[in-house]
């Protein structure tokens, strides 16, 4: 079963499901050798691999660190056209369609599309939703967008559904790298009442308490990266909170 498939599946049986983001600027490689032996006892379910800006040249290199020791599957999570490998099992194809940036909208991926059309990668169409966290974030510096108003639950579900109505099979909401306020849950319920596709939530989720009620409130798919790569032993607590939803 590919990684859609398998997130589809899971929504219909309401089963929730954990996702570790790792930025390879961000992590050793003996660090991340101890997060996939934690993840892999946590029972994770994909490690989304990618961030704002990758200097190192890092990214196949923990691909391969992540592959030998896990059968986690890895989703590539890009910040830009280079940030694609082989060595994923597929790829998040984001159009951030809460800003307004023709690029990121449709123009990086039109760059991208021999490339991708070329590789073995499934590729996963997926509305890119920024909202405000109270900061500025690197990926609203680099994407030069402007977030969704995080009480503007109304923009946020009209959003979403436009994601839906123009075919994209997945909406990720995200506040953001170190995002200073988690989204809200009600957002993240109103938009779950008004898409059928599933939907994915990221940023500022700090605890295990806060993973189970946006889970409850409608979030199919939990990501989590920054407080994870400050404490590890976060991992198996939200894990288990969020498959316990």
């Amino acid at each position: 079963m590919n990684i859609y498939d398998n997130i589809s599946k899971n929504k219909a049986k309401r089963k929730k499901q954990f996702t570790i983001l790792v930025d390879p600027d961000k992590v050793k490689v003996k660090d991340l050798e101890k997060l996939v032996k934690i993840a892999t006892q946590a029972k994770a379910d994909y490690f989304f691999i990618g961030g704002s800006l990758i200097t190192d040249n890092r990214l196949d290199e923990c691909l391969n660190i992540i592959n030998k020791q896990s059968k986690i599957p890895t989703v590539l999570f890009p910040g830009s056209v280079m940030q694609v490998s082989p060595q994923a099992k597929a790829i998040l194809l984001l159009s951030v369609i809460s800003g307004r940036n023709p690029e990121m909208l449709i123009g990086k991926h039109v760059i991208a599309a021999p490339l991708l059309k070329s590789s073995k990668l499934e590729i996963i169409p997926t509305g890119y939703m920024l909202i405000d966290s109270g900061r500025a974030t690197s990926v609203t510096y680099m994407s030069n967008t402007t977030p969704i108003p995080a009480d503007k639950n109304d923009i946020a579900v009209c959003t979403a559904m436009a994601g839906e109505m123009l075919g994209l099979k997945l909406i990720y909401m995200d506040a953001g790298s170190g995002a200073k306020q988690p989204i809200t849950e009600e957002m993240i319920r109103a938009v779950s009442k008004s898409v059928s596709v599933p939907l994915i939530i990221g940023g500022g989720i700090s605890s295990a308490e806060k993973a189970l009620k946006n889970c409850k409130a409608g979030a199919d798919v939990i990501v989590v990266g920054n407080a994870i790569e400050k404490d590890y032993s976060l991992i198996t607590e939200i894990a288990s909170a969020v498959h316990s939803a």
